[in-house]
């Protein structure tokens, strides 16, 4: 066991682990995690939950629901992935980092159940992966920190994420997509039902699914476990949706009076037409959920709400965007947002790990830019800047290959400032981490 002195010695020391984030693989199963958490008291069960799937936008609900808690007066834990800079970022209360003493305090109860590194202690003769003990450690804190409330964003999937052992008073699910494929499945009804496993029996849920496929395998499971669908599509309309560097506001009018009554202006620093959906769907399932915090409470849970790297502006002279967009779904949100504020074009900075439908994105991309500089997305994933390059070029793209990415950002800082431009950092968000180190 190395010595652990800092919250990072805690992160270095998990990554010598199995880590699903840098491609390894690793038996999916939870009674791996509840043998560990069996023989901690089980904190997954000390604090009463939200527990957020879906293959966009979990991470800006998440972030959404712990600020609405917050704002209610209920201290509450957050915890989502990944991190931008720091591995704090994981693990906070609604955003804001714990003292490092938690974190420490919280590793030193886990350590000893790990100081051997025997697979055979442990279910199915394999050792915990670095997500597993990130989850183990955020229920640990949470709990010490004898929280109000917390809200768990899953990993991967859902029926088999590390999180999938909480008992949450509110299952939510946002859009699903085609992602993860070689885990989930190779269809939307395949993956959807991954990210159904979540929903527990009795346990209201709450959608913004869209495709049909997703939505007939949510209502099949809610019926099968008596728990009580709401589709944000039927529960909700909004207009007026206005998007600018700013931020985000929309009009929202629930059917349910037990939300709110009669329209109501929601409004989120978050940037792109999807957080407004996002903003009423954390509304819709705070207020119906057990916690049922006040209409005030939402709108300023709502507003002070922030996640890095969701069409983050960070600089204004140039102006530079980061957003860790890495599907084909989430891409079409950002240049959705991107057309609307920066008609004109700009300068695009792209790489994204090695798994990922860079040829899909690539055509989705040039709606909007003619060219592209690629590079790598940093070093924590495999990447193949290559084929990258190839798929741009494929698509039309007048294509700059610089696989170092200081280099690459430095060519993209050049290019948007001698043609006074905006700038996009897009594809993964280890890339935006990597961009953020750079600024730093």
């Amino acid at each position: 066991m190395p010595a652990v002195t800092a919250v990072r010695d805690i992160f270095s020391y998990f990554l010598t682990f199995v880590n699903m984030e840098q491609g390894h693989k690793v038996d999916f199963r939870l009674d791996r995690i509840l043998g560990m958490l069996s023989a901690l008291g089980s904190p997954e069960l000390s604090v009463p939950c939200f527990h957020v799937a879906g293959s966009k936008g979990k991470g800006s609900v998440s972030a959404m629901l712990a600020s609405i808690l917050e704002a209610e007066g209920l201290a509450t834990g957050l915890y989502t992935s990944p991190h931008i800079l720091d591995y704090r970022e994981r693990i906070t209360r609604a955003g804001t980092f714990l003292p490092d003493g938690t974190y420490l305090h919280a590793f030193s109860a886990l350590a000893p159940i790990l100081e051997a590194r025997d697979p055979s202690a442990f279910a199915g003769g394999e050792l915990p992966s670095f997500f597993e003990l990130s989850t183990v450690l955020a229920f640990l804190c949470f709990r010490d920190s004898g929280f109000g409330a917390a809200v768990y964003e899953v990993g991967l999937g859902g029926r088999l994420d590390s999180t999938n052992v909480v008992l949450p008073e509110a299952s939510v699910i946002t859009p699903i997509e085609l992602e993860h494929t070689e885990w989930l499945g190779r269809t939307i009804r395949e993956i959807a039902g991954e990210k159904a496993g979540i929903i527990k029996d009795g346990v209201p849920v709450f959608t913004s699914a869209v495709h049909p496929d997703a939505l007939e395998v949510f209502r099949a499971t809610a019926v099968a476990r008596s728990a009580r669908l709401r589709v944000l599509s039927e529960e909700a309309g909004l207009s007026d949706i206005s998007v600018g560097l700013g931020g985000t506001s929309a009009t929202v009018e629930f059917r349910d009076p037990a939300v709110h009554s009669g329209p109501l202006e929601l409004s989120t620093p978050m940037i792109g037409r999807v957080q407004a959906e996002n903003a009423a769907l954390a509304m819709l399932a705070s207020r119906l959920s057990t916690f049922r915090p006040s209409v005030g409470s939402c709108v300023r849970g709502i507003a002070r709400a922030s996640l890095p790297a969701r069409f983050e502006v960070i600089s204004r002279d140039p102006t530079v965007v980061l957003d860790g967009a890495h599907t084909p779904g989430s891409i079409r949100n950002a240049i959705g947002t991107w057309s609307s504020l920066f008609p004109s074009g700009g300068v695009l900075l792209f790489a994204c790990a090695i798994d990922k439908h860079h040829a899909e994105m690539a055509g989705m991309l040039k709606r909007c830019f003619a060219s592209v500089i690629v590079t790598k997305p940093g070093s924590f994933k495999p990447s193949d800047p290559a084929a990258v390059a190839g798929s741009f070029a494929s698509a039309g793209f007048a294509v700059t290959l610089e696989p170092d990415t200081a280099a690459a950002y430095s060519v993209a800082i050049l290019r948007a400032t001698s043609t006074g431009s905006p700038l996009l950092v897009t594809g993964s968000f280890y890339l935006c981490s990597e961009i953020m180190k750079l600024r730093a």
